[in-house]
């Protein structure tokens, strides 16, 4: 989760185009759009939602990793609350 207030605006403001990208997308299947223009917007809707998560996680690795592990155990943790992160992108 973005921090700061500018980060949290800046999160914000994408998740409102994808949003608007998805009432695009929905308005063009109701139509019954070209299966070419469907698949560009749900293309366009991946790339958004990849780059919110990409930024985000960015966001929390320089969070988590800008200063140092207290201890052995809390690096660890740390690691391994990583490992998961990215594991769970990268499905």
């Amino acid at each position: 989760m973005p921090h700061s207030a500018h980060e949290k605006k800046r999160v914000l403001t994408r998740v409102r185009r994808i949003r608007g990208q998805l009432e695009a997308l929905e308005r063009a299947l109701e139509a019954g759009a070209d299966c070419g223009a469907v698949l560009q917007q749900i293309a366009a809707v991946r790339g958004a939602v990849n780059g919110l998560m990409s930024g985000v996680m960015e966001a929390h690795i320089r969070e988590e990793f800008g200063q140092p592990a207290s201890s052995s155990a809390q690096r660890q943790a740390r690691v391994a609350e990583m490992t998961a992160l990215v594991r769970s992108y990268l499905k």
